[in-house]
């Protein structure tokens, strides 16, 4: 068995699950990879039983019962990943957002530069490092995070980063049970969990590329749960104290 996992969430992602799995076992550095499907209607989880045949033992799937959110996918193979006991543990999309080729910069950074946590970065030392985005999207992220970073005081330039390695110890060290946001706030969390248990976290430089295929989840919804949710979950940090 391999040191690390990449966890990959899926709903409906047919036409990039072969060619992100492809690009990850390619990589120098051996990963194993773990999709947690959420009955994809297209068959997303039927390809990778496919898919399964060639890459034995080092690809796994994590079939669930219907599209309950990003965070609970995570959530489940976090759970998954630290029962068969890997080391480093992946968050990472399946469309191409986050460039397989970085992955070894996020190990590389937890494994022999002292990061607990490692973040691949779209806007550290004030750079914008994002590709086909619109403005109006481009600029909800940008000061999404630094709202993030105002109201938690953490040091991270890029709050709501979805791609990301965590040692081990970080994710057995927070309650996962106790995570409450499902969307795109769930990446907040996390890093405010582990800010919160004083881990080293570490933002490794990345460039971000909007999805060729497929469409996009982001929702209103989503949106509103990150904006408004940040200040619950920091007042209710006070009291924890």
């Amino acid at each position: 068995m391999r040191d690390s996992i990449i966890i990959i969430p899926t709903y409906n992602e047919i036409e990039n699950i072969e060619a992100i799995i492809r690009a990850v076992v390619s990589q120098y550095k051996a990963f194993d990879i773990l999709v947690v499907d959420d009955n994809s209607p297209d068959l997303t989880g039927l390809k990778v039983k496919e898919l399964q045949e060639e890459f034995k033992d080092q690809l796994f799937l994590l079939p669930r019962k219907g599209k309950t959110g990003l965070g609970t996918a995570y959530i489940d193979g976090f759970k998954w990943a630290l029962n068969k006991h890997y080391d480093y543990i992946f968050e990472m999309d399946a469309d191409f957002s986050h460039n397989p080729d970085d992955l070894i910069y996020l190990y590389n950074a937890c494994a022999h530069e002292g990061a607990d946590m490692s973040i691949g970065s779209r806007y550290i030392n004030n750079n914008v490092n994002v590709v086909n985005w619109d403005m109006k999207r481009l600029l909800l992220s940008y000061f999404a995070s630094k709202y993030v970073k105002f109201i938690t005081r953490m040091k991270i330039a890029d709050t709501t980063a979805g791609f990301v390695c965590y040692k081990r110890e970080v994710l057995e060290a927070i309650d996962l049970d106790q995570i409450r946001f499902v969307g795109y706030a769930f990446q907040i969390e996390m890093k405010f969990k582990a800010h919160l248990k004083s881990f080293n976290i570490v933002e490794v430089p990345v460039i971000f590329t909007d999805r060729t295929k497929g469409k996009s989840k982001m929702s209103g919804s989503i949106i509103s749960e990150a904006i408004f949710g940040v200040i619950s979950m920091k007042i209710k940090s006070l009291f924890n104290k």
